[in-house]
Parts: C-alpha cells; structure tokens; sequence
C-alpha cells in the first residue's frame, strides 16, 4: 500500500501530456472494453448498463474512498483550462450546438481521466510496470515542442517487440489502456516511439539472429524508422487506405503498393520465424538439437535457408552422409583436421568389423562428408559465397525436355518456341519471362537450370583455404587433400544447390509479386475511370442466335426498360426501327456495347445507323466496354438480389451500362480476378492475387468515399474497417432509423466499434443536402421536423440533451477530414477566419491562399501544433467542393461515332486509341480495329508520359487515352505493332 502515492503521481503525469491532443483522439483510442472484437461490441449505453449490474470488489471500494486519489483533482481543472482555450480559439466561428459540442467536450474528459484512475488502480500487481511504460514512453514529439531531433526506432527492442507479439495474445499490451494512448496518440505526431527495454518479456524460443525491422528496411528498401512504424500500425490494425491518407507523416509519405509490399514481406518474416521456432521444438523433442544446429536455425530468413539446415533431421529421413559419419565417431578427428592437424592419426580410427571403418579410404571420405556439411552450414561461407554471386555471370537456362509426344500438346509446345533454347543473367531477366519458364517447367515442356560459372567455385575454394577454412597448423599433404576434397565435395553437392534453389525462389517472387502489382494498378485504374454521370444509357449485351440483350437506364442507375433485339440474323433492318423508338422515347443517345462475342458486328451496325443519321434528331454515340466478369455476376445472388424477376442475359446489358456510370459501384460487385486486366493470374499465389486485389478495391472505394445515406451495401463493406457484417448492420440501421445525420450516429450500429470507426469515419460521407431535405419534412405541433422526431423517439428515449447534440448536423461530415481533427479544423477556421457554411465555395479557397500565403503550411501546421501531413488533408477538406470526385482526373470512356477496319490500317499511321491492359512485357491498345495492338514495353519511356501520370505514379493503365503510331501489321495472325508517341 505504501506504493498508492508514487503510482498516483506517475498517473497524473501521464494524463497531463494527453491533454494536448484533441478530445476526438480520446475518442478512437478506447479502454479496455473497445479492445474486444468489433463484431461482438454493442452501443455505449448497453454496455453501461450492463457494468451497473457487475457489483464492484471490496477492495476496489475501499480504494475508492481513500482520500489520497483526489491527487488527480488537479488534473481536472488543467482539463477545463484548455478547454477554455480552445474556446477562445474557435470564439469567431458559428457552429450550430457550439455551446453542447464544449459542454459534452467537458463531460468526456472529466469522464476519460476518471476512467483512467479507476483502471490504473485496479491494474494489480502489474501496475508498477505499466506506469513506467507509459512515462518512458509519454515524451512529447518535437511537433509538440520537444526535441526536434527525429530518433530512429531501437532496432533490437522493435525486433523483440514484434516477436513477442507474435508468440502470443497474452503478451499484446493492446488492452491496457495507457498503452493503447500511446499508440494512436503519440504516433501520429510524426515522431517514431521506441519501446522500452523493460517492457520486453520475451520467450527464449522465438528470438532470432536477426532484427525483423532491419530486415524489413533490406529487403524493401525503406527506411528502417519507417518500417519500425508500419509494423505497429499494422499491429494496431490500422487500415491500408487509413494509414495512407491519416498517418502520412509515420510512414514518411508512402503510397498504397508499397505498404502492401511492406506487409507482404513482414508475413513473410513472420512465417519464417513461426516455422522456425515450431522446428526448433521439434528437433528439441528427438533430442537431437546441439549448439550449432541452433545457431544455424535461428540464423534462417527464408524457407529454402531452413530446408537447408533441416533437411537431415526430418522424421524418416535416412540421415546424410555427414550423420552417417558422425554415428562412426568420425566428428573429432574432422575437428582435429582443423584445429590440430599434426595429432591426427586417421589409422587409429580403422575398425576392421565395422561398416564404414574398415579402410583408411572410407575413414578419409566419413570425414570430408562431415567437413563439407560444417562448410555448407556456415554463415560465414554462405553469406561469402551469395556476395561473390552478386558480383559474377549467374545465367538461367531453359530448353525443350525430352518427352514423348502424347504427353504433350503440339500446340502448348509451339507456345514457348522462344524458350526452347534459352539463357539469360538473372539480373536482366523479365519477371514475364521468369514466369513463362515457371509454366513450361510445370507443363513438362521446358527443362531448366541455373548454370554458375567455375571461376566462382575457384575463388571460393581459395578463399577457404586461404581464410575460414585453414588448419590451424601444419596439415601433411594427405590430410590437405581431404580438405580439398571436402570443398569440393560441399560446394558442387550441398551449396551450388542452395543456390539455384535460392535464385529460382528469389526470381520467381519477384516475378509473382511484380504480375500481381500490375494486375493491382490495372484493377485500380479501371476502378477510378472517371464516371459519366446525367445520362440515360443504353447497355447492349451483343450475341449471335440468342440476339442482343439491350437494357435501358436513368441517370440515377434505375432500370428503364429492358428487351432482345436480332441484329444478325436477317432481321437488322427491322430491329433499327425498334431501337430508334425505344432511343427516343427515353431520350437516350449513349449506346455502351461489350466487347464480348458478337461485339465487332454489333458496333459495325450502330456505327453504319450513326453515320447515316438514322437517329436522328439525337445525335448519338456509343463506346464499347469490357464485359469480363458480367455474365459472372449475373447469375450471383447479390444480382438475384438487386434485379430480382430479370433474366439472367438481361441482367449483364444492366451491368456493361453501369460501368459507364460508375464503373467503381458496378465492378466492386465483381470478383476482382474476373475483371481480367492481369497477367499470369493463374500461376500466381492465389492468396497473395486475393488479398491484394482486395486491398485495391478498399484502397479506391474508401479514397473515393461513399454517401453513407444512398450507398449500397456491396460499396460500403469495401470501406475500411467494415466488412460484409457490419455493412448489414449499416443498412439495417438506415432503413429502421432513417437517413444518418452525422458521423457519430455511425458509433449507434452493432458491431461497429471504435476501431472501426476510427478507420472508415474519413471516408463516410453525409450529404448536407440531403440531410437539410430529411430535417427540412413537414414539422409537427411541437415544432419538431417528422424525420426528426422519429429518430429520436426510437432511438434515445428520454435523453433529450443527448438526442438534440447526437442529430447535430456538422458540415464536416460532407468532407475527407477524419473526425479525430475536427477540433483542428475548427482552430484553422478561426485562424483563417471562415466558417464552416463556406466549406467548399470559392471565398474559403481565397482565404486558405491568402493565409498560407503569409506563413505558408509549414509554419501554420508548427503554429496549430499539428504536421503539414494532417494541415494539407485539412486544407483539402475545406477547400474541395461539395460534389467534389477526384475520378474527375482520369480518363473518361472513348464516345465514337464511326468504325475502321483491319484492312484500313496503313504503316506510319497516327491513331488514338484507349488502354485496355498492361503486363510486364507491354501494354495493349484498342484503336478501334476490332483487335487490339501492343506497345513494346521498351517503347514506353518515361518522356513520353505526361507529367500528371508521373506524379500520380500510375505508369500506363487501362482506361487511358494514347496516341500512337502503327509499326508492323500482320494480318493473318491479327497482330498490330504500335509506338507510344504521347499520353493524352
């Protein structure tokens, strides 16, 4: 008991440095109770009322009543005092509830500090600890005032932290609530936390010899404080797209791929290590685990390294030559060899009635098989002889394999004629051509091997001898000879081997991460084409004997009309009469045609019907689409669904007209694989393609935002931080409820708790508008707007205080900026002097000019005590218009009005054309012709595209305009060479 003050005081300190940070950062970090799932979280006042009929231990009684915790009084009226500050700050802006926002801002922190006490209190035995790690690491950022100098994370403490995440949840400190502070408050300052040492409690069991952020910072090229951040954000569970447009200044600016590959690479550390402990444990159980076979284990960080040092001590295994050897008692005179080779008597060793002892020549090779296991599972010579690689002529070679026949198709043969007789340095290999040899190797076709020049095994041998491997002490010529031959023996038997296992894994990695980057910025360049909002469009669904499926819808994507049509089958004159009555009766001159079967005659037809004016008055136009994945989605329950009672064929000319529409709402109902603008798809790691292409759909639709109040439930479980359940949960509440009035109603949903709210709240819209229209309805004899009041007769009860501030609408919510910088925002409001009714009209973007333009963002965000990182989505936020869509800034679908055949191309000719896929060996372009010609990849250079897809970092995707210029035309085989001549 004597320790109650000293605990009581570190406390106070720790919540006087909270007090800097903004109420809504109090918000998302939680207590203990927020750390339970998500899925199982229920609204704030169920919970309240269920901790009312827990009744609370003597002892936690007794502790409340003891005088000494009024220590924290004092703590309360700091609070008050800032928040009195930030009253003055935001004294000039009129925000509708200003005097309930201040009064419930008071109420929460009272409420949060208490919390606070009672729970460092109650913390037991381990309170001490969590107190000293809370004032080591509560040091204020150098944004805040402190120390300016950026440290870099504890390599070997970050290591240790993250491995003893790993291990087990009991160790994650994620439940204690002054440690959970520290990591959404403190990290997002900027400045990256170091762990202290104190606080590692590691088991002996999954510590490696090698630092996981080190590591990492390697094999990604990022820096290691970076990479020390992304892992804890991880950790936290922080969203890709959160982290990206909230956590900018922790991650040093990165964009979405590369965080991906951050945490692709991380899993994979992960798992080594995972294996590589469940391996230790193993060995350790058959007894056959020594000083040296640990070493080796814990020094392993990757899978070929591990099945390297382990093969021979695999259950059933027959054992290796070396074990064999060790069995006979021949280990010591192999280390005699090289520690003292004058006292080695090899005939001492001659057992004639023993197998493998008999002859001198049998105990020479025992022990050059145990000398060349030591040399191939040295650190020391294998890090040496992986340098010397880096530096030396590596070559892959593929060649036909002798199979039958029968076993083979003729046509899969002809398919890699270009590999049948190949070589090339691994390090100019294409990741393309990497996994064309992968699949001919697969298919049985292609035989291949990783050829090392003998000038590597030479100097090897020389440096081994002359270095690592030299008796210490002269060794007679025959025992020299042993040692030759056991460099010999190791590097053509056990470490050439490693090796070409190491290069074909490392190679083919690459390859697979590379294909399925490409296959990531396609899909994200196809989501984000631009939509063509306010038209009534036409989908056309072309086909041959079953006829064209046509579909008809408004501009709000409602179905209009849908029919079939029988363009080639004799009937096309009739059938135009029909089309141009069902055009003109809905006022409709946009036709979207799939590129599926049929589609070339399909657009010959309506581009023949244009030409001649037969539309007239309407002047229409058409643009063909990709339909991969419609005739999927048409037959899926979500289609079911949405069109219910529509057939099936009807359903996909619905689906090629919307994703003219909004191509991001249409294609997310897709399976991203489906869409198909990848490359090598099915010879990549299917998890890995998944969980990438997932991401890439989360990335665009929570960058893009969604209305929260008209979204379907398809778009909204791809916001960060929801899934299909609490998307359910979402609708659900809408539809009982009635629309959102702000963001705050988001925390009423079950299921959504505060981590997720954290994460998808800055990428939720509320429409102003919408909401004015809602609370605008008819009011009934208490003055009350219908909508209104039904809110919150249903949902609040009696808690009328708590209704009226809870159905507050905040312009804020119409914006990108994230809830927890609302008390920011409204500080640069007041020192810009606008206010919140001007968010996105032309007078706050002259004030946000005129402001910076005197201090500049640097200084502003140094005098707001925040980052320039945090200020600029701020600035963004207020500045960017109501309807503002940043899909605005990519390209819009190709309108045509005319058709040009194969046959018309000439050499030298200028065409435009659009995108349709990009692979690693080049880009595919759609010039109109009916089939589509290639861009070499060597002539796509970094000149030629224009400056903005430079900075957006995009290359050349799917959906962009091109002007090229015809090359090569080979019309029996339908290929067309173009050049890149510039990006429109």
């Amino acid at each position: 008991m004597s320790s109650l003050p000293r605990r009581a005081k570190k406390q106070a300190q720790n919540v006087e440095s909270k007090d800097e940070f903004s109420f809504f950062s109090e918000l998302s970090s939680g207590s203990e109770e927020d750390d339970k799932e998500d899925s199982i979280w229920e609204p704030q006042k169920k919970v309240s009322r269920n901790n009312r009929k827990q009744p609370a231990s003597k002892e936690a009684t007794n502790r409340k009543q003891r005088p000494r915790v009024k220590k924290n009084i004092p703590q309360m009226d700091d609070a008050s005092k800032d928040v009195a500050v930030k009253e003055e700050l935001n004294s000039p802006v009129p925000i509708v509830g200003a005097d309930l926002e201040e009064k419930n801002h008071k109420l929460h922190t009272t409420k949060t500090l208490k919390t606070a006490a009672k729970k460092q209190k109650n913390s037991g035995p381990r309170a001490k600890k969590k107190l000293k790690v809370d004032e080591e690491t509560s040091q204020p950022s150098p944004l805040e005032g402190g120390n300016s100098n950026m440290e870099t994370p504890s390599t070997s403490t970050t290591c240790e932290d993250v491995c003893k995440k790993e291990e087990s949840e009991d160790d994650f400190t994620f439940g204690q609530s002054p440690r959970k502070r520290m990591k959404t408050e403190v990290c997002p300052q900027g400045r990256p936390v170091k762990f202290p040492e104190g606080a590692n409690s590691i088991k002996e069991e999954v510590e490696m010899n090698w630092d996981i952020v080190q590591v990492l910072s390697e094999r990604t090229n990022i820096e290691p404080w970076v990479c020390a951040n992304i892992i804890r954000l991880f950790n936290d569970d922080n969203t890709i797209p959160f982290i990206v447009r909230y956590r900018k200044e922790l991650i040093n600016n990165l964009d979405a791929d590369s965080l991906r590959e951050v945490r692709q690479t991380l899993e994979e550390l992960r798992a080594v290590a995972k294996k590589v402990h469940s391996t230790i444990q193993k060995i350790k159980k058959e007894g056959k685990m020594s000083e040296c076979l640990l070493k080796a284990l814990l020094n392993c960080k990757t899978f070929e390294e591990l099945e390297h040092v382990s093969a021979p001590y695999k259950t059933g295994s027959k054992g290796t030559k070396a074990q064999r050897a060790k069995q006979l008692g021949l280990e010591g005179a192999a280390w005699k060899l090289l520690e003292n080779p004058g006292q080695l008597n090899l005939l001492s060793y001659i057992r004639p009635d023993v197998q493998g002892l008999s002859e001198l020549k049998d105990i020479e090779t025992g022990i050059q098989h145990i000398l060349a296991d030591m040399i191939a599972k040295d650190k020391d010579t294998l890090d040496f002889i992986r340098d010397l690689c880096q530096n030396r002529y590596i070559s892959i070679q593929s060649s036909l394999a002798k199979v039958s026949s029968k076993k083979v198709n003729e046509k899969d043969v002809d398919k890699f004629q270009l590999y049948q007789n190949f070589s090339c340095n691994i390090r100019n290999i294409h990741h393309h051509q990497i996994l064309a040899i992968n699949r001919g190797e697969n298919l049985k076709i292609l035989t291949v091997k990783v050829n090392i020049s003998d000038g590597v095994k030479n100097e090897f041998c020389r440096w081994c001898l002359q270095n690592r491997w030299r008796p210490r002490g002269f060794a007679r010529p025959e025992l020299m000879k042993i040692l030759h031959n056991s460099l010999d023996d190791a590097f053509k038997r056990l470490i050439v081997p490693l090796l070409c296992r190491e290069f074909r894994a490392k190679l083919s990695s690459d390859a697979e991460k590379q294909s399925v980057l490409t296959f990531g910025q396609n899909l994200r360049q196809l989501l984000l084409t631009s939509p063509v909002p306010g038209r009534t469009l036409m989908g056309v669904d072309p086909g041959y004997k079953h006829g064209c499926k046509l579909a008809i819808i408004s501009p709000t994507s409602q179905i209009l009309h849908t029919d079939v049509v029988y363009l080639h089958c004799g009937q096309g004159f009739r059938e135009a009469e029909k089309i141009k009555r069902l055009l003109l009766d809905f006022n409709c001159s946009t036709v979207v045609i799939g590129n599926g079967t049929a589609c070339r005659e399909t657009e010959a037809y309506f581009a023949d019907l244009i030409m001649r004016n037969y539309f007239a008055p309407l002047d229409v136009v058409y643009c063909i689409v990709s339909e991969a994945g419609a005739s999927i989605y048409s037959v899926s329950p979500e289609a079911n669904k949405e069109m219910p009672g529509l057939d099936p064929n009807l359903r996909s000319a619905v689906s090629i007209a919307r994703r003219v529409q909004d191509p991001l709402a249409e294609l997310v109902k897709i399976e991203p694989k489906h869409i198909g603008v990848g490359m090598y798809q099915h010879d990549v790691s299917q998890t890995l393609l998944k969980a990438t292409l997932d991401s890439v759909v989360e990335e665009c639709v929570s960058f893009v935002g969604v209305d929260i109040n008209i979204c379907s439930e398809v778009l909204l479980r791809h916001i960060a931080g929801l899934n299909a359940n609490r998307a359910k949960n979402i609708i659900e509440w809408r539809e009982k409820n009635g629309p959102f009035i702000n963001r705050e109603q988001l925390k009423k949903v079950k299921g959504l708790g505060p981590k997720s709210f954290q994460q998808c709240a800055g990428f939720i819209r509320v429409n102003q508008d919408f909401i004015r229209t809602f609370c605008s309805q008819p009011t009934d004899s208490s003055g009350q707007s219908q909508g209104a009041a039904a809110l919150t007769s249903e949902k609040l009860g009696k808690k009328k205080t708590k209704a009226d501030a809870t159905l507050t609408p905040n312009p804020l919510d119409q914006t990108c900026i994230h809830p927890e910088s609302y008390d920011l925002a409204v500080r640069f409001l007041s020192f810009i002097g606008g206010t919140l009714h001007e968010i996105g009209k032309p007078e706050m973007q002259q004030k946000i000019n005129s402001s910076l333009g005197k201090e500049g963002i640097e200084k502003t965000a140094e005098r707001l005590q925040t980052t320039a990182h945090t200020l600029q989505v701020i600035i963004d936020g207020l500045s960017q218009p109501e309807s503002f869509d940043f899909r605005t800034d990519f390209d819009k679908p190709d309108f045509k009005r005319s058709i040009v055949c194969l046959e018309d191309l000439q050499v030298g000719t200028v065409l435009t054309g659009k995108v349709e896929n990009a692979t690693l060996f080049g880009v595919f372009v759609d010039i109109g012709v009916g089939k589509s010609g290639l861009i070499p990849i060597r002539s796509i250079t970094e000149a030629k595209l224009s400056k903005t897809k430079k900075r957006r970092s995009l290359g050349l995707g799917p959906g962009e305009r091109v002007e090229v210029k015809v090359l090569n035309i080979d019309i029996p085989r339908s290929r067309i060479s173009l050049d890149l001549l510039r990006v429109l």
